[in-house]
């Protein structure tokens, strides 16, 4: 068999291998294909694994031994499962191998925006301490997290994980999911979205990118968050109206947010969440330590080895 990697080198850039693949076939890595250039690189491989780039129709027109596509992650909105479906494809994700991770920084990020670590630092270096004339309290950021109100929208794994952290803070956790919507859980007690939105003084977005959610942060879900709420968001970034989001903390309604994900990646210059006050950007790193990228290798190679042995991937989606 021949195995594509379109952009390994996020999951990959050298301190991890590849080698395990070979026992499948013949494998070619690239670092970062163009959606443009993948047809042709992918030409007649059964086998594909994609990060970002897209499984849609100019691959699948042009690639027709196409038998396996993989994410090389949990979010496999980069694949048009539908098409690949009608064709017999088997399609497979990555759930679950950076749930600690992305909760750790999702809370990194929250903490980011209650206390500003890098501000009193720099104090420290400018000469200035506390309780000492020149030190200005005005310039900084420090707010208890204790009996603060953390939101969980969207509360799968990653938004328990999170949730978790938060209650070892001592802050009231409120979530809310397509499912749930009342009831008490491990801490967490289930509201509306409309409660959610009204009483979190920190809300955390933790919910996939679909046809429903995209754009799901706009003018209108702004207007009904509490009043200098911090928002968090290491989903996808397309889920936010990033020109609302930006809007709502230049006006004060939102106090701060804190992202890791962007509509656009890399960042557009022109991208208004770049030169919004009190946001601070991560280059989607969430997923990216060394020990979610291990347990993704190991969930891939699963995977794989079921398909081969018998047909079907252990992590189906779009059945």
């Amino acid at each position: 068999m021949k195995i594509v990697i379109t952009d390994g080198f996020a999951v990959n850039p050298g301190d991890l291998s590849w080698e395990w693949l070979e026992q499948f076939g013949n494998v070619a890595v690239y670092d970062k294909l163009s959606d443009a250039a993948a047809p042709a690189r992918i030409g007649n491989a059964e086998i594909v694994f994609t990060n970002r780039v897209r499984i849609g129709e100019a691959v699948l027109k042009n690639c027709s031994n196409l038998r396996y596509v993989s994410a090389l992650g949990t979010g496999y909105d980069m694949i048009d499962v539908k098409a690949c479906r009608e064709k017999g494809i088997e399609i497979c994700n990555v759930p679950g191998y950076s749930t600690d991770s992305v909760a750790q920084v999702a809370f990194s990020l929250l903490l980011a925006n209650a206390f500003d670590l890098a501000g009193y630092a720099q104090m420290v270096r400018d000469g200035n301490w506390t309780g000492i004339p020149g030190f200005h309290y005005e310039l900084t950021r420090f707010t208890e997290l204790a009996g603060k109100t953390a939101g969980v929208y969207g509360c799968g794994a990653i938004g328990k994980k999170f949730a978790a952290i938060c209650l070892a803070f001592g802050m009231r956790v409120l979530a809310t999911r397509r499912s749930k919507t009342e009831g008490k859980e491990e801490g967490i007690l289930y509201v509306t979205p409309e409660e959610l939105l009204a009483q979190s003084d920190f809300l955390s977005i933790h919910c996939p990118l679909t046809d429903e959610t995209r754009g799901m942060v706009n003018k209108d879900f702004l207007e009904k968050m509490k009043d200098g709420a911090v928002l968090i968001n290491t989903s996808r970034g397309a889920v936010l109206n990033e020109a609302d989001v930006a809007d709502a903390l230049r006006s004060g309604k939102l106090s701060g947010a804190g992202m890791d994900v962007l509509a656009k990646e890399p960042a557009d210059p022109s991208n208004p969440l770049l030169t919004a006050p009190h946001c601070i950007i991560t280059p989607h790193c969430a997923w990216t330590s060394k020990e979610a990228r291990l347990r993704l290798m190991d969930i891939l190679e699963k995977n794989l080895r079921s398909f081969v042995e018998t047909g079907v991937g252990i992590n189906r989606v779009g059945v």
